[in-house]
């Protein structure tokens, strides 16, 4: 059951700051996964504080640079579905149809995604858990098969949920936010809070501040782009494993590259050591091996998630495969 409280549906994007601003309340826009953190308790507010009618927020367009401006209510499906999100960057595509169900990606927003609550078990469940306030995180010496095995610092164990925040980030998109001090600027590989640093937060996101819009800059010649989910159950699920690829490519060499994994740590998280060892080089056999050894060399995986180690490797390996192969194209 839904626990009891107000609810607000602000005409205009200041007064919803004003509300938030307030203390004790939640952003709604899709609803998605605030409803059900209402009713497992693990959000608790007395204020419900709606911004779904500020249509402002919504809408893919293209910027005077010719990258894409696309507003926080847009929903999964609007942006799985938009020629130009589709054209400029089939990776981002790509991940927004990955999400979840239809009916979610139909209901859920872009800003929600980026935002949401950690999926584990023991914090979905009615454990005081360390990211609840507890002293200690349960995963780690008990069920955690779907858990991290990079980033987690033996502090707390959960997957970033999201599966446009590691496209988005791999493309060095920036999240345009408002809040009662003005408005500021944050990549979105700045937006996610790592355990060592809070394990309370999951975003840098101050109280009453509103994510409006994401930017995405023009994509430079030869952007190949990318996005690979394995999971367990082909719909209503999240990544056992994921991969976001944005290669740079000049012929059949990878200028730059950004490589960002889902289901693999408690932020998105980015393998510079893959990055590293695929800048400069052809997608070859023997470049294709030593980037897949880079990307998990850092792995610490407990003790009944050791197979995303080599799930992780040959997911890289396919999907560099296929960069290849449309290159050659």
């Amino acid at each position: 059951m839904l626990p009891k409280f107000s609810y607000i549906r602000p005409d205009k994007l200041d007064q919803a700051v004003a509300q938030i601003q307030a203390g004790n309340a939640a952003i709604h826009a899709g609803g998605t996964d605030l409803l059900g953190c209402l009713r497992e308790r693990i959000i608790k507010s007395e204020k419900i504080v709606s911004i779904s009618g500020l249509e402002k927020l919504r809408g893919v367009r293209e910027t005077v640079e010719g990258g894409l401006r696309i507003g926080a209510l847009t929903t999964i499906t609007g942006m799985a579905e938009d020629p130009l999100v589709r054209k400029k960057y089939p990776g981002l595509a790509m991940a927004a149809s990955e999400v979840a169900s239809p009916q979610l990606r139909n209901q859920g927003t872009l800003g929600g995604n980026l935002c949401q609550k950690p999926r584990c078990w023991y914090y979905r469940g009615e454990f005081h858990c360390l990211r609840k306030g507890g002293n200690q995180c349960y995963a780690i010496e008990g069920e955690n098969q779907f858990h991290a095995i990079f980033g987690h610092d033996n502090i707390c164990v959960i997957t970033h949920p999201s599966d446009t925040a590691p496209v988005l980030s791999a493309l060095g998109a920036k999240v345009q936010v408002i809040g009662p001090g003005g408005g500021r600027n944050i990549a979105v590989a700045d937006l996610h809070v790592p355990p060592r640093d809070d394990v309370r937060a999951e975003t840098v996101l101050d109280q009453g501040e509103i994510i409006t819009h994401v930017d995405i800059p023009p994509p430079p010649a030869g952007l190949y782009t990318s996005y690979r989910k394995v999971r367990a159950r082909r719909s209503w699920d999240f990544a056992l494993a994921g991969a976001a690829l944005a290669l740079v490519m000049d012929g059949d060499r990878v200028v730059r590259a950004s490589i960002v994994f889902s289901g693999a740590a408690p932020v998105p998280w980015r393998s510079r050591e893959a990055e590293q060892a695929l800048a400069g080089n052809t997608l070859s056999d023997d470049t294709i091996d030593k980037v897949c050894r880079a990307a998990t060399a850092g792995a610490k995986p407990l003790r009944e998630n050791r197979y995303k180690v080599p799930m992780f490797r040959g997911m890289l390996e396919e999907e560099l495969r296929k960069a290849r192969l449309q290159e050659k194209a």
